[in-house]
């Protein structure tokens, strides 16, 4: 992960844009790149998105992420694992007696 997270800096330093890249900006590019990916699904089925349009929008929404990421020093495994670990706690396995409530 590491890697890719160098190559991503090293394109945005190559080109001077980290003067762009301030968390708000950064956020805001997120939520725009997740419209851009929800819009590939408005007014039709799941299976009818393009995936070279999906891999496209994903990889931005990620690419932004993993500059957020950076410009805080955060350990992207690390806040995922941690985020993990705060789920398992609030949404915990229901044994099968459970789901029958459901």
């Amino acid at each position: 992960m590491r890697n890719i997270i160098d190559e991503i800096i090293k394109f945005r330093d190559d080109r001077n844009w980290e003067q762009f890249h301030n968390a708000k900006d950064l956020a805001l590019a997120i939520s725009i790149e997740a419209a851009e990916l929800n819009e590939l699904f408005l007014w039709t089925t799941h299976d009818m998105a393009s995936t070279d349009r999906i891999k496209e929008e994903l990889a931005d929404i990620l690419i932004y992420s993993f500059t957020l990421a950076h410009k805080y020093g955060f350990d992207i495994e690390d806040i995922i694992r941690e985020k993990m670990e705060k789920n398992e706690v609030k949404y915990p396995v229901l044994n099968n007696s459970q789901d029958d409530n459901f």
